[in-house]
């Protein structure tokens, strides 16, 4: 579950709203990408995770997949399974071959799925920082830094790739030293999903452990 809450962890608190002076360069970059996301009705990313942190000499890497379809998610992730249908959400974990059942709050939420390509709307400054090159295409550079004062994390940082708008990477960097990249390696936009998509069938994990929380 911690790697979870980790997973795409971008802000604690969305509740302030933006009124200080914005990049408009970066504002346009920014509604360019988010409209290309939004416009989908669904889309799989698979990406690799990077959590470093310098002084406590940590690096690993995890991998996994998540589909996405408006505030409704399915994300795999390192023996674990996190389930949302847009009012419930199921937690299960493939060592334990338990599932745990919460409501789906997302104002108590810590983190959105899809926030990444939202974020920048509500409670962030951002700023456009340059050019640069990755895995041998250009892209914007962007970096978002959060009105929250008592936000965790200090700075969110974008590359958007400058002919598809098309977020490529991003890293979340955090006050406790703790350094998160993610790196999109496989994009399937409009994939076919329906209702047993974003549901938890426990038909189809034998002996399953049911703890409902709600």
């Amino acid at each position: 579950m911690k790697k979870y809450l980790a997973l795409l962890a971008l802000s604690v608190s969305l509740t302030s709203v933006a009124t200080a002076q914005q990049d408009p360069k970066a504002g346009k970059i920014l509604d360019q990408m988010s409209a290309k996301y939004q416009a989908m009705k669904a889309f799989k990313a698979t990406f690799t995770q990077t959590l470093e942190n310098d002084a406590a000499k940590v690096k690993e890497n995890i991998s996994g997949d998540i589909t996405v379809s408006g505030q409704r998610f399915r994300l795999k992730i390192s023996g674990q399974e996190v389930i949302n249908n847009g009012q419930t959400m199921w937690t299960y974990m493939k060592a334990e071959n338990e599932v745990n059942i919460s409501d789906y709050e997302p104002e108590d939420q810590e983190i959105s799925p899809s926030q990444i390509y939202t974020l920048y709307k509500k409670g962030y400054k951002y700023a456009y920082v340059q050019e640069a090159k990755e895995g041998g295409e250009m892209v914007d550079v962007i970096e978002l830094s959060p009105e929250d004062r008592n936000n965790p994390v200090y700075k969110v940082r974008l590359k958007v790739g400058k002919t598809d708008k098309a977020v490529k990477s991003w890293q979340m960097f955090k006050k406790n030293g703790n350094r998160y990249t993610y790196k999109i390696s496989k994009f399937q936009p409009n994939v076919p999903v329906d209702a047993t998509t974003f549901n938890f069938d426990k038909t189809k994990y034998k002996g399953v452990k049911v703890i409902d929380l709600r």
